[in-house]
């Protein structure tokens, strides 16, 4: 058994949209969460392992932004990009509750406020 044996690494695309009518995997996040057996976010184990729980948001023609899962008061998960607070986070809609299993969608507000849709492609052991 490895040191972080429940990490898994999640990749989530853009889902379909106006503009995207068949999503887009050139818009989307990969991070790394311990999950459990239902494919829920596991906070006890991200307690343990939360300096591994990064993201990677990636959004054609923008800059590449990497930061990290962070647990918030009263339960809620988000992305933090600034470690310094100047930056809004990008809150993961009601993460606790989803299963991030493939063909799963979940939806992220971004730091203007804007909820955007998401599939999840992938999860892979770390």
């Amino acid at each position: 058994m490895t040191e972080h044996a429940g990490l898994k690494k999640i990749r989530l695309n853009l889902a379909r949209t106006k503009e995207f009518p068949n999503g887009s995997a050139q818009h989307g996040y990969e991070f790394t969460a311990p999950l459990d057996g239902t494919g829920h976010i596991d906070a006890a184990g991200w307690k343990k392992d939360r300096d591994h729980c990064r993201v990677r948001r990636f959004w054609a023609g923008e800059e590449e932004e990497i930061g990290h899962l962070v647990h918030r008061p009263g339960g809620s998960w988000a992305f933090r990009y600034d470690i310094d607070g100047e930056d809004d986070d990008e809150a993961g809609y009601r993460f606790g509750a989803h299963a991030f299993v493939p063909g799963e969608y979940v939806s992220i507000k971004d730091e203007d406020g804007d909820l955007h849709t998401f599939q999840v492609v992938t999860v892979q052991p770390v």
